[in-house]
C-alpha cells in the first residue's frame, strides 16, 4: 500500500513538472519581446509603449508584446544580430541600417527629406517602401513599418555651428552608420562611433566634443547637463525600421496580421509624437541653458553633394529613389 501510494505520488509529480514545463513554453511562445534605445520619456520609448498598449488590447490573450528600452537587450548592433537569431522579436534600429545593406543609406542623405508632411508621403510610397522592405528581407529581416526617430541637430561644447567649417575638428559622436561617418568627415569634423547609452559619460568626461541626434533623444538622454551649444541643424532625418527576423514565421499567422496591422497603424501616430516633442523639448532645451541657433543650410547642402554622388553611385536605383523622395515634397 505504502509503495502504490509513493508511485502515485511520483506519478503526479511527474505529470505537474510536465505540466508546468507545457505551459512555460506555451507562455514563451505567445511572448513577443521588442527592444529600442531609447531612455525613458523618448520619442522611441514614447511610441514603443504606446504600440505595445494598442497591439495588446487587440491580441487580447492570443499573445503579449512586452517592452525592452534603454538598451536592456543590447544596442541596436546587438539587437540586429538577435534578431536574426531569433532570440527576440522586434526591433526598433534607425541609423545602423544603412550599415545593413546601401539602400537603407537613402535617410543618411543630408536635407533630403523636408519636414514630418514630407515624410508621412514617403510612408506612403509603395515603390520606396517596397525596396526598403526588399532590402531588409535579403538580408535576413521583416520590415513591418518605417516610424519616426526625427530630424537631427548637433550638440557640442567648442562653439555654435553656423557653416560646414565651424565642424572643423570637433570629436563627434555618432552612431555606427558608415554614411554619417562620411558626411560630416566631408564637413571637416572628426565623427566618433559609440553607442548611445555611452554618450552621456563620453560628454561629460570630454573624451567627445559633441553628438547629433533629435530633440527626442537629446532631452530625454540629459545631453543639456553636459553640453553648451544646440545648432538646429536638422541635416538627415533617421527613421525607425520597425523589424522582425527570424521568429517572425514561428509566431501564429493571426498574431502577426495584428502586430503588421498596429506597426502600420503607428507611422502617424509617431510622426505626430515626433512634431509635437520637438516644439516642447526645444522650449525645455532653452530653460536649462542651452545657447541655440540656426544653421546655414545652403551653405550645408552645397557641401552634401558629394554624398549625393556616392549614394547613387552605390546603392542599386539610387538616383531613382532621390528622385523619388525629392518628388514627394509640396
Amino acid at each position: 500500500m505504502i509503495r502504490k501510494t509513493r508511485n502515485l505520488v511520483r506519478l503526479m509529480a511527474a505529470a505537474g513538472v510536465l505540466a508546468f514545463a507545457t505551459m512555460s513554453s506555451a507562455q514563451a511562445a505567445t511572448t513577443v519581446r521588442l527592444g529600442h534605445v531609447g531612455e525613458p520619456g523618448s520619442l522611441m520609448d514614447v511610441t514603443a509603449n504606446e504600440f505595445a498598449k494598442r497591439v495588446n488590447a487587440k491580441l487580447g490573450d492570443k499573445a503579449t508584446v512586452e517592452t525592452y528600452g534603454s538598451s536592456q537587450l543590447g544596442n541596436d548592433t546587438e539587437m540586429l544580430r538577435k534578431l536574426k537569431l531569433g532570440t527576440i522579436d522586434l526591433a526598433l534600429p534607425s541609423t545602423v541600417m544603412s550599415s545593413v545593406d546601401p539602400v537603407f543609406a537613402l535617410f543618411e542623405m543630408p536635407f533630403l527629406i523636408k519636414d514630418h508632411a514630407h515624410m508621412a508621403r514617403v510612408q506612403q510610397n509603395e515603390y520606396i517602401v517596397g525596396k526598403m522592405a526588399e532590402a531588409a528581407e535579403k538580408n535576413g529581416y521583416v520590415l513591418l513599418a518605417l516610424w519616426e526617430n526625427g530630424f537631427r541637430n548637433i550638440t557640442n561644447n567648442k562653439r555654435p555651428i553656423v557653416k560646414p567649417e565651424d565642424l572643423q575638428g570637433i570629436k563627434l559622436r555618432t552612431p555606427s552608420g558608415e554614411w554619417r561617418l562620411r558626411m560630416f568627415k566631408s564637413y571637416g569634423a572628426n565623427p566618433t562611433p559609440m553607442a548611445y547609452s555611452e554618450t552621456f559619460v563620453a560628454l561629460q568626461t570630454g573624451a567627445v566634443d559633441g553628438q547629433e541626434n533629435p530633440l527626442a533623444q537629446i532631452y530625454p538622454a540629459h545631453f543639456y547637463e553636459v553640453q553648451k551649444y544646440l545648432s538646429m541643424s536638422h541635416h538627415v532625418y533617421t527613421p525607425v525600421s520597425f523589424l522582425s527576423g527570424a521568429s517572425w514565421k514561428r509566431l501564429p499567422e493571426d498574431v502577426r496580421a495584428i502586430i503588421k496591422e498596429v506597426a502600420i497603424e503607428m507611422q502617424p501616430v509617431a510622426l505626430e509624437y515626433g512634431a509635437q516633442m520637438d516644439k516642447d523639448l526645444l522650449g525645455k532645451l532653452k530653460e536649462e541653458g542651452m545657447e541655440v541657433n540656426d544653421i546655414d543650410q545652403a551653405a550645408f547642402v552645397k557641401a552634401s553633394a558629394a554624398i549625393y554622388k556616392e549614394f547613387e553611385a552605390t546603392a542599386p536605383e539610387g538616383k531613382k529613389m532621390i528622385e523619388t523622395i525629392q518628388s514627394l515634397r509640396d
